[in-house]
């Protein structure tokens, strides 16, 4: 004799777009504070010194342990508050991945020299 099991209900993908969202967040955070020490000295200090609380050989590294530092931070702050407020919610997933991926560039278009050089008058 067979029987039916009860249907489960899918699992909201409010947990899924938070986790992606939190990696944007961090991927931007890397890409917002590798521009604005480039725009500026003492905020690389700054940023620097921020990777040196922790990081051993931070110095060998220079403000990359400082960047690497707040884009961690964002991350790990970002992900379990994001979780918190979407875990419950079927959202627009199409959406939510044009978002994750305009963030992802606009990270990856941050990092990059080029880019720098145009505001900076570096060559």
């Amino acid at each position: 004799m067979e029987t039916e099991l009860p249907k489960a209900a899918p699992i909201p993908n409010g947990i899924a777009i938070a986790a992606c969202l939190a990696a944007m967040i961090g991927m931007l955070t890397l890409g917002v504070t590798a521009f604005a020490c480039e725009m500026s000295k003492p905020l690389t200090a700054t940023v620097h010194n921020i990777g040196k609380i922790w990081m051993p050989g931070a110095d060998a590294i220079g403000p990359y342990s400082g960047k690497e530092t707040l884009a961690l931070l964002a991350w790990l702050v970002s992900w379990p508050v994001l979780h918190f407020l979407l875990r419950k919610k079927q959202l627009l997933g199409g959406f939510w991945l044009v978002v994750f991926l305009l963030g992802v560039g606009l990270a990856t278009t941050l990092v990059w020299p080029p880019i720098w050089q145009l505001f900076t008058g570096k060559h």
